[in-house]
């Protein structure tokens, strides 16, 4: 027998590929249309806590918050899912649940309304009675009599912390590092935190003597792209340079000005971008950031056709494609991963190496933009071979820096010239491009963004997860992702991969 959910309930609403969530039963937000007819029973729009979005949900999908959060609070641990909980228990806590039909955003928008009035118009509700309270108490005090104070100020943390979630459309899709560490409180006189060079623009109407040298004739079709990072940037470069008709969309869309420039157009939104393209490719930070761009508000789900093609090139695990394939397909769509090896100058270039899985058809038609965006493309079967192909490559590559940094650390440590030993290195059959590129970012200290450190450490934690799944031990990639970990922790998150020297010498 379904449950019947009345407006103002606090839920845990169910989305395809995302875990439970915090919600509460709301009216629609205006741009959202309800479903023509629900293959299994009701549904109710449902506002999704931290993330702010508005979503339809089958009534099957939906659970009762309180009479499930002992369950249900374990099911993610995500640092979304942690901000999402923590903002409805600050909505619980507030007491201000209504049972009138007023939108929940409100309790937000009185949030941000008490931090602008003035001091002395505020009626202090736990500041007065803590004032009263001398040190001298507080020492005699036993247990007991101290815990009320603790709680409340973890409960004037958790209420800033609530406003300044206020707006934000995507907790995932702003990550920040942790803050630099003092050098005079550290271990083993571990230096000041390296300060990223700025990376310069890209110029995006320079081909690459690579792209010169390929002749592409372009295909007829048009295509749009989801994400200007690191890799996304140096990929649309090579597609509009090859003469391909591309529609771009960035989270900060400053970063689509040049590429329009270059004879790209802009969509406002992901779903403008697929509704445009014929094929749409994605190449984000990580799974969720791909979910949320396929799932999300004005997601790619909204526009998917039978027509449609959809290109996911983020770094994922085989279970985020599948569940994005099935979305896909679902809707009359093909759905193709293709995972990369390569970074930021080969992406530049043209000559990364594409791994592919899904539709052969969308592998077919996507072939002049692969010839355009590297020197070789693989078509590998069904859904989930690219992505495990590419985290077994990427295990080999973070394993290797990391042990190439310990050997510089070592090296040093031990009074032997950097430099030495590369140039020794360069004559060995260990010699390759990429430990000599990272060498050289290794003895030059300055770390210039390649390829992301939190981005290895990501790859390296998919790795294990599979890992996990096939009982296949991985001690030395387990260890290698112990210190990536570590150097993102003292704020190398965003540096070059190559700074997990840093954790590895000091």
């Amino acid at each position: 027998m379904s449950e019947i959910f009345k407006l103002g309930d606090l839920v845990w609403a169910k989305m395809k590929g995302f875990s439970p969530w915090p919600g509460r039963v709301s009216h629609p937000s205006k741009n959202l249309k309800k479903p023509a007819a629900a293959k299994k029973g009701p549904v109710h729009c449902i506002f999704f806590f931290g993330t702010n979005n508005y979503a339809w949900i089958e009534e099957s999908n939906i659970k009762l918050y309180h009479e499930n959060k002992d369950t249900l609070v374990k099911s993610c641990k995500t640092s979304g899912f942690k901000d999402a909980v923590e903002a409805i228990e600050e909505f619980i806590a507030k007491g201000e649940i209504f049972d009138d039909g007023s939108d929940p955003d409100s309790l937000f928008d009185r949030l941000k309304e008490e931090e602008t009035i003035s001091p002395e118009k505020k009626t202090p509700k736990v500041n007065k009675p803590r004032k009263e309270i001398t040190p001298k108490t507080k020492r005699v005090d036993n247990n007991d009599d101290r815990r009320p104070a603790k709680k409340q100020r973890r409960e004037s943390s958790a209420s800033n912390s609530a406003i300044n979630r206020v707006g934000s459309v995507s907790p995932t899709l702003n990550h920040s590092p942790s803050p630099p560490r003092k050098s005079g409180s550290t271990l083993l006189n571990r230096p000041a935190n390296v300060a990223r060079p700025i990376t310069p623009p890209l110029d995006v109407e320079t081909l690459s003597q690579t792209l010169k040298e390929k002749n592409i004739l372009p295909s007829n079709l048009k295509f749009g792209f989801l994400g200007l990072g690191i890799m996304g940037s140096g990929i649309v470069k090579n597609l509009i340079n090859s003469g391909h008709s591309v529609i771009v969309w960035n989270r900060t869309q400053e970063k689509c000005t040049d590429f329009v420039k270059a004879g790209a157009e802009h969509g406002l939104t992901p779903s403008d971008v697929v509704l445009a393209a014929d094929i749409t490719f994605s190449c984000v930070a990580d799974p969720q950031a791909a979910k949320d761009m396929v799932f999300g508000n004005c997601g790619v789900l909204m526009e998917i056709t039978s027509d449609k093609g959809y290109v996911e090139m983020t770094g994922i695990d085989a279970e985020t494609s599948q569940d994005i394939a099935e979305a896909i397909n679902a809707k009359g769509g093909r759905y193709l991963e293709a995972q990369v090896q390569g970074s930021k100058i080969p992406a530049q270039e043209g000559t990364l190496v594409i791994l592919a899985a899904g539709d052969r058809s969308l592998f077919d038609d996507c072939q002049s933009c692969f010839e355009a965006m590297g020197k070789n493309s693989f078509y590998l079967g069904e859904v989930g071979n690219a992505s495990k192909m590419n985290l077994v490559l990427q295990l080999m590559a973070g394993v290797t820096l990391a042990g190439l940094a310990e050997s510089m650390a070592l090296a040093d440590r031990a009074g032997l010239q950097q430099k030495d030993v590369l140039e020794v290195l360069e004559l060995t059959s260990l010699a390759c491009p990429a430990i000599l590129d990272k060498g050289k970012a290794i003895i030059e200290g300055g770390f210039p963004t390649q390829l992301p450190l939190q981005h290895m450490q990501k790859d390296l934690r998919l790795s294990l997860g599979m890992s996990d799944q096939l009982e296949q031990p991985l001690p030395l990639a387990a260890a290698a992702n112990e210190v990536y970990k570590h150097a993102k922790r003292l704020g190398y998150g965003e540096h070059d991969a190559s700074a997990v020297y840093i954790r590895a010498r000091f």
